[in-house]
C-alpha cells in the first residue's frame, strides 16, 4: 500500500471513529429513555451551580476573543460566532440563577426555560455564520453590529429583571421539562440549524484545516445532541444533567482548540485563520505584508524600529503578534543580506517591486557598454597549481576588481572561471554608461597590477569594452532563470578582450566614439576576431583625461 493510500486510509479511520465517538452521547440518552429505571433523579443543586456557571464562564471568553477578533478586522463571520457565544453565556447565566438557593428558594419557569432559548437564538446565529449573512451580506451584518450585540445583551438583560419580579410570561412554576410548548418546536430548528453548522464547518476545515474550525464542528454536533436531551429528559435526572455535561465539553473542546492554534501560531490572527472570511484573510494578509516590509526597511535603513513597532501596536496588534513579525522581518533581512551577493542589484530591485513573483522578469532593449575582464594565461597557471591554490589566487583577485565595478556603478553579470562579465546601463540610468565602462575597464587594470606583481608566476587581466543594443533581462526556464545580456553587442567585447595582451583595455568603435576628445589611445585598425564575419574596428585604450 503506498504512503498516500496508507494516509488516506487513516485520515478515513479517524473520521469513523470521531463520528462513533459524536454518537456514543446520543445513544446512551436513548438508553436512558427507552428505560426509565435507569434514569435516576439525582438533584444535587451544587454541582448544578457549578457546572452551568463554569459552562457560562467559558463560553463568556470564547466570546470576547471573537469579539475582539471581529472588530479588529471586521469580519462578520466572527461578529455572528461572538454573538451565539455570548447567547449561550447570558442565557446560561440566566440559568445557573434558577439553582434553589442562589436568588430564589424555588426556580421559575423564566430562569428554568433560559438554557433552550439561549440555544435556540445561538443556533440561529451559528447557521447564520456559515450563511450569505457571512459572504456577500456580510457588509450588512457590520453596520448592524452594533445593535444585534447591545440588542441580544437587552433581551437578556430583560428576561432576567421579568423572572426575578415573576412577571409574565415568564412567571409560574417551573415546568417539569425544559423543553415545552413551543420550545419543542424550536428545539427541532435548533437541531438542524447545529447540524448543517457542522456540516458546513467540516467542509470549510477540509479546505483550510485548522483546530478551531474542526473543534467548531464537533460542538455543534454535541450542542445539537445538547438540545435533543433538553427536549425529551425530564428535570434533574440523569438524560437532563447529560445535556450540561455536553454543553461544557462542547465549549471546552473549542477553548482548548483556540489555545492550541494560538500557541501554534503565537497570534490571534492565527488562533481564528480557518474562520475568516476570503475577504477578511486577504486584508490580513496585507496589512501583515506591510508591516513585515516597513520594519525591514526600517532595520536596512537604520530607522526606529521601536517606532513602527509602536505604530501597528497603535493599530490593534498584539505584544505577540509584534513579536512576531519582528522576527518575521528581521529572518527577512537576514535572507535577503544573505541571498543579494547573488544577485546583481537590478534584478534584486526589480524582484523587491514585483507584485506577482511568479511572473518572469522579462527583457527590454537598450543601447549597453560591457565589460569582459579574464586573467590572460590562466590555463598555464591553472596546471601547475592545486585547486585550492587556484581558487585563492581568484578570490584575492576578485576581492580588488568587484569594489572596481561597484564604484563604476556597473553590474556583474556573472563570474566565469577566472572571467568576469560587468554591464553598464542595465537599468537604463546611465547616460555616461561608456565612459563609466572604459574608466572601471583600465582601473581593473591598475587595481590587479600590484597583486600581480606581489605574487610572481600570477596571471594579470586584459578587458574588452563595447557599447550598442542588448536585451537585458531574464534567461532560462520556469525552474530555473538567470539574469543575462543577450545580443552581439555583449560577444563583441568578449571578442574585443581577446585581442589585448595582459594589462592592456581594448574598446570598440562605438565605445572609442562615446568617450569624446579627452580619451588616449592607439588606433587598431580593422582587426578580424573569432566569430565575426567582418573585420572590427578596435582601439587600445591608454588613458581617459
Amino acid at each position: 500500500m503506498s504512503a498516500e493510500a496508507r494516509s488516506r486510509t487513516g485520515i478515513d479511520t479517524s473520521a469513523w471513529l470521531l463520528v462513533i465517538a459524536m454518537l456514543l452521547p446520543l445513544a446512551g440518552l436513548m438508553l436512558l429513555l427507552l428505560n426509565p429505571e435507569l434514569d435516576m433523579e439525582w438533584e444535587h443543586h451544587p454541582s448544578h451551580f457549578w457546572i452551568v456557571l463554569i459552562t457560562a464562564g467559558v463560553s463568556v471568553a470564547l466570546a470576547y476573543v471573537t469579539n475582539v477578533a471581529a472588530g479588529r478586522y471586521r469580519d462578520a463571520r466572527l461578529v455572528l460566532i461572538s454573538l451565539a457565544f455570548l447567547s449561550s453565556a447570558g442565557f446560561l447565566g440566566l440559568h445557573a440563577l434558577a439553582t434553589p438557593g442562589v436568588l430564589l428558594d424555588q426556580p421559575n419557569a423564566g430562569f428554568v426555560v433560559a438554557t433552550p432559548t439561549g440555544l435556540v437564538l445561538a443556533s440561529i446565529l451559528a447557521a447564520a455564520s456559515t450563511s450569505t449573512l457571512a459572504g456577500p451580506r456580510a457588509r450588512t451584518v457590520l453596520r448592524a453590529r452594533p445593535i444585534l450585540l447591545w440588542g441580544l445583551v437587552a433581551v437578556m438583560v430583560a428576561w432576567g429583571i421579568l423572572s426575578l419580579t415573576k412577571l409574565p410570561p415568564l412567571d409560574g412554576p417551573p415546568p417539569t421539562k425544559e423543553g415545552v410548548g413551543p420550545l419543542q418546536v424550536l428545539g427541532i430548528v435548533a437541531i438542524a440549524l447545529y447540524g448543517l453548522t457542522a456540516w458546513r464547518s467540516v467542509t470549510l476545515y477540509w479546505i483550510r484545516g485548522g483546530r478551531v474550525l474542526l473543534t467548531i464542528a464537533i460542538a455543534m454536533i454535541l450542542l445539537a445532541e445538547a438540545m435533543v436531551a433538553i427536549v425529551l429528559s425530564r428535570n434533574w435526572h440523569l438524560s437532563w444533567w447529560e445535556w450540561h455535561v455536553l454543553m461544557l465539553v462542547a465549549f471546552g473542546l473549542i477553548a482548548l482548540g483556540t489555545r492550541d492554534e494560538y500557541r501554534r501560531s503565537g497570534s490571534l490572527t492565527g488562533a481564528f485563520g480557518g474562520l475568516y472570511l476570503e475577504a477578511t484573510l486577504a486584508r490580513i494578509d496585507r496589512w501583515q505584508a506591510e508591516a513585515i516590509a516597513a520594519v525591514a526597511a526600517a532595520e536596512a535603513e537604520g530607522g526606529s524600529v521601536d517606532r513602527v513597532l509602536a505604530r501597528l501596536r497603535s493599530e490593534g496588534a498584539t505584544s505577540d503578534e509584534v513579536a512576531l513579525l519582528a522576527g518575521a522581518a528581521n529572518e527577512l533581512r537576514r535572507l535577503d543580506a544573505s541571498f543579494q551577493p547573488y544577485l546583481p542589484s537590478p534584478v534584486a530591485g526589480r524582484l523587491r517591486r514585483r507584485v506577482d513573483p511568479s511572473k518572469p522578469l522579462g527583457g527590454e532593449e537598450r543601447v549597453v557598454s560591457v565589460v569582459f575582464a579574464d586573467l590572460a594565461a590562466f590555463t598555464t597557471f591553472s596546471e601547475t597549481r592545486a585547486p585550492t591554490e587556484v581558487l585563492a589566487m581568484l578570490n584575492a583577485f576578485w576581492a580588488v576588481v568587484v569594489p572596481v565595478i561597484d564604484a563604476a556603478g556597473g553590474v556583474i553579470e556573472h563570474f566565469a572561471g577566472d572571467g568576469i562579465m560587468a554591464i553598464f546601463n542595465a537599468a537604463g540610468d546611465q547616460p555616461d554608461h561608456a565612459r563609466r565602462a572604459a574608466r572601471a575597464a583600465l582601473a581593473i587594470v591598475d587595481a590587479a597590477q600590484p597583486l600581480a606583481s606581489s605574487h610572481p608566476g600570477w596571471p594579470t587581466f586584459r578587458v574588452g569594452v563595447n557599447t550598442g543594443p542588448a536585451v537585458v533581462g531574464d534567461i532560462g526556464a520556469e525552474a530555473r532563470r538567470s539574469f543575462a545580456t543577450i545580443g552581439d553587442s555583449a560577444n563583441t567585447a568578449a571578442r574585443l578582450m581577446t585581442a589585448a595582451e595582459p594589462g592592456q583595455v581594448v574598446v570598440g568603435r562605438a565605445t572609442w566614439d562615446a568617450l569624446g576628445p579627452d580619451a588616449v589611445g592607439v588606433a587598431l585598425g580593422s582587426i578580424m576576431v573569432k566569430g565575426k564575419r567582418e573585420a572590427v574596428e578596435a582601439w587600445r585604450l591608454g588613458r581617459l583625461g
